[in-house]
């Protein structure tokens, strides 16, 4: 694993802890992402990982670590988590689009509320990534009226809006039928080669051995293993990571 010096450095997590009563769902998870990264966060449901991201942005606040984005400590009382937040783009698994607006307005709502972008400028941003992602056509369509693989990309649309310096992916293909999955990662293949930072939780193993700098593999709270996915797929060392990754090669037949 690369060392990298601070500057290079867009997300520092250290030692993070959360528990729900006597579940321990995060028992000292550290991790790292420099600059232009994407690293793919993989593991058994109900281990950490969707936690982990919300911790990250502080919706789910760590009962104890310290998480960095920058130089600035997001886990710090003294935060300004709003301005951090504005920061750091998040794409859920259920879309999260407000349905009384179109596409074009749920990405320009973010710049103009939050940025306080001129209503033109924001309208001409949200035209441009609304194009990032295949969806030119469907500025002024609700979200009842687009595809679940649709709405998805609006919602990458809207975190790029931000200009972000780090996107975070909540298992982004999970609520989609089969067939729709593709359209989504074609984005994210994208978005990684041009060097986004990118930290994705998902069980796509297609997408995580083309794009991924690194892959995390997480069970019962903590970071059994990480590597490179030219090792961690075909020698990992972990015996536990090689009974995963062949069960969910069997599943997902990648």
């Amino acid at each position: 694993m690369t060392v990298e010096t601070s500057s290079d450095l867009v997300l520092r997590v250290e030692d993070l802890h959360k528990a729900y009563g006597a579940n321990e769902v995060l028992r000292g998870v550290s991790c790292q992402l420099a600059r232009g990264e994407t690293k793919v966060v993989i593991g058994p449901s109900g281990t950490g990982k969707s936690t982990l991201l919300r911790c990250i942005n502080q919706l789910t606040i760590p009962d104890s670590g310290h998480v960095w984005l920058g130089d600035t400590e997001v886990t710090c009382k003294e935060c300004d988590i709003n301005a951090v937040r504005a920061q750091i783009g998040f794409v859920f698994q259920d879309f999260n689009l407000f349905t009384h607006l179109t596409a074009l307005e749920n990405v320009r709502i973010g710049p103009m509320r939050v940025k306080k972008m001129d209503r033109a400028s924001a309208t001409r941003l949200a035209h441009e990534e609304l194009e990032r992602v295949g969806l030119a056509d469907k500025a002024d369509a609700h979200p009842a009226e687009l595809s679940g693989g649709q709405q998805q990309r609006v919602s990458i649309a809207r975190a790029l809006a931000m200009f972000p310096q780090l996107i975070l992916f909540d298992e982004p293909t999970s609520a989609l039928d089969p067939e729709l999955i593709g359209e989504v990662l074609t984005v994210m293949i994208s978005l990684a080669r041009e060097g986004m930072t990118m930290l994705v939780v998902s069980h796509e193993m297609g997408f995580a051995r083309s794009v991924a700098d690194e892959i995390i593999f997480m069970e019962g709270g903590v970071i059994l293993e990480h590597g490179p996915p030219s090792q961690l797929f075909t020698n990992p060392r972990e015996a536990r990571t090689k009974e995963f990754l062949h069960k969910i090669t069997e599943l997902y037949g990648e």
